[in-house]
């Protein structure tokens, strides 16, 4: 009796497998990637290699709608193509999970192919909504962070588990075999990146529902981003003073010692070339859509970066400017007591506007600026926005970067002149802690930066 459920359950998966091809040719690789093995499992599970199943289950889902095992198969498959299994790593795992599956069902809610098509949840439909209040693409991250705020009590998580519950995840333990667990993650990294590729080229415009996943497969592939280096892209190149080790031949130097006793032939340069940031602008967003607390944690984290030792001089020209529609604030920094006052100030930080978001202001504003010779030199812009806005056409004369906290939704047109940075509250905290060990060097720095600059 096992063995032939067991036979049966094979059948339907391989029956749901070809109707999602014929309907998601993008998927192709992702669909194929996992071997059918009969398991004891109450639904269905996976560990990024293999689909195990119930056959008893499975032919109680076909005989009720074969779409609900089309959308079971489609459910796990999303799982290992988002890389959920792994990123597990360090997280609540009742959070965790329960975040995995409400993104995954998200996306399989607005496919408009009929092998998944489901009758609308009114309840699902406002958990949507709560966690677009706070996001714009419903990652299985932003919905985790979305409940860690929200610190439910277990009565309250409970409806929500059964609400999106569709698979086990009792499998998914990247802390039992570190090194299988990033082999896979690399796998599904490839088979996420080669959907992606399709949906932007071969399927472009022509994918019932593909903006939703490709949304959330790019937001996949997103790389760790170390702020840090970024942000010093923006420092120009100058004399300090202090010794260039790379640039002075200890050959020549060693050589007088031993030859004279105590002369040697040259001495070290008393200047090096340094990159530092000096003239510099950031913009913020202050539109309705921008949250305070991100805008504050993104300058708090700014500023440590930018007052970092080998980074920051002490003479500066940096301008913090606030704009929504029009630009509402400007705040010039010349020194590192002007930093170091603003700083302080991080907690009380108040934006300054509300209104819809238009990019053009900032830099008609830094033009005038430039012609007044306010901003000499202009090594680039900064702009953290949710990047939803009126930008302008005409390249200016000096880089200019979006920083994002999410990838900005497909209808949003990126200027193709402009560099953009996505980063993830995660990456601001990394950049943060990095530069929070330079806090006990505050004092020597401002000894330190006291020395003439040549």
């Amino acid at each position: 009796m096992s063995e032939g459920l067991d036979r049966v359950g094979r059948e339907i998966l391989l029956s749901a497998r070809d109707e999602l091809y014929l309907h998601f040719h993008y998927l192709d690789a992702a669909l194929c990637a996992l071997d059918f093995v009969p398991g004891n499992t109450p639904s269905l599970a996976t560990d990024g290699e293999t689909l195990f199943y119930d056959g008893a289950y499975l032919s109680d889902r076909f005989l009720r709608s074969p779409v609900l095992v089309s959308r079971a198969y489609l459910h796990t498959v999303f799982h290992c193509m988002l890389r959920h299994l792994s990123k597990k790593r360090g997280k609540v795992p009742e959070l965790w999970d329960l975040a995995c599956d409400a993104a995954v069902e998200s996306i399989l809610d607005n496919l408009d192919e009929r092998c998944v098509q489901s009758p609308a949840v009114p309840a699902r439909l406002k958990f949507y909504g709560e966690c677009l209040a706070e996001m714009k693409v419903l990652t299985a991250e932003g919905i985790y962070r979305h409940l860690l705020r929200r610190n439910l009590a277990e009565y309250e998580l409970a409806p929500l588990q059964r609400l999106f519950f569709a698979d086990d995840h009792s499998l998914w333990d990247p802390e039992r075999n570190p090194e299988q667990s990033d082999r896979q993650d690399q796998k599904w990294r490839d088979t996420a990146d080669r959907s992606r590729t399709a949906l932007e080229t071969v399927t472009a415009g022509r994918a019932e529902g593909g903006e939703t996943v490709l949304e959330q497969v790019r937001a996949s592939l997103r790389e760790d981003v170390d702020y840090r280096a970024f942000l010093r892209r923006f420092a120009a190149p100058r004399e300090v003073v202090g010794v260039d080790g790379d640039s002075f031949d200890y050959g020549y130097y060693s050589y007088g010692l031993r030859l004279y006793g105590n002369l040697p032939l040259l001495e070290p340069p008393e200047t090096r070339e340094e990159k530092r940031i000096e003239n510099f602008v950031i913009a913020i967003d202050t539109s309705m859509s921008t949250s305070g607390d991100l805008v504050r944690q993104f300058l708090g984290c700014t500023w440590g970066i930018l007052r970092s030792t080998g980074t920051f001089t002490r003479a500066v020209n940096i301008r913090l400017i606030q704009c929504d529609d029009q630009v509402r604030a400007d705040t010039p920094i010349h020194s590192l007591d002007d930093l170091k006052a603003l700083a302080d100030t991080f907690g009380a930080f108040q934006l300054a506007g509300g209104s819809a978001t238009d990019f053009r202001p900032v830099f008609a504003y830094v033009e005038q600026l430039r012609k007044a010779g306010e901003l000499p030199g202009l090594r680039g812009l900064v702009y953290f926005t949710d990047g939803m806005g009126i930008y302008p056409k005409k390249r200016p004369p000096y880089d200019t970067a979006f920083v994002l906290m999410e990838e900005p939704p497909l209808s949003v047109e990126f200027p193709p002149w402009a560099i953009r940075l996505v980063l993830s509250p995660a990456d601001l905290e990394r950049a943060a802690q990095a530069e929070a060990g330079r806090d006990r060097e505050w004092d020597t720095f401002f000894v330190l930066d006291e020395l003439p600059e040549l």
